[in-house]
């Protein structure tokens, strides 16, 4: 099990991003949550096996409108006692 914090940049505000991003990680089992950020990227926090992390990332790509350009990705302590995965607001 790992945590990962990972920023998102590109086309991800206004597409979709945050809902296919719960939704993808929610159907993996992942936990963990979402954010749009006031720079136009997007912020995510997600714990789970690397599979389910990279299967969520691949699902957010498949987006119609989502266009991923960069990602920055460190690995960061777990959250214990964490339940689903969110939206939340900055």
């Amino acid at each position: 099990m790992i945590r990962k914090y990972l920023k998102f940049y590109g086309a991800v505000q206004g597409v979709g991003f945050r809902y296919r991003a719960e939704h993808a990680a929610n159907m993996a089992g992942a936990t963990g949550w979402v954010r749009n950020d006031p720079d136009g990227g997007v912020s995510m926090e997600i714990q789970g096996t690397e599979e389910q992390i990279d299967w969520v990332i691949l699902m957010i790509e498949k987006g119609t409108y989502i266009e991923i350009q960069r990602i920055s990705a460190k690995t960061i302590p777990l959250a214990e006692k964490e339940y689903g995965f969110r939206t939340r607001s900055y």
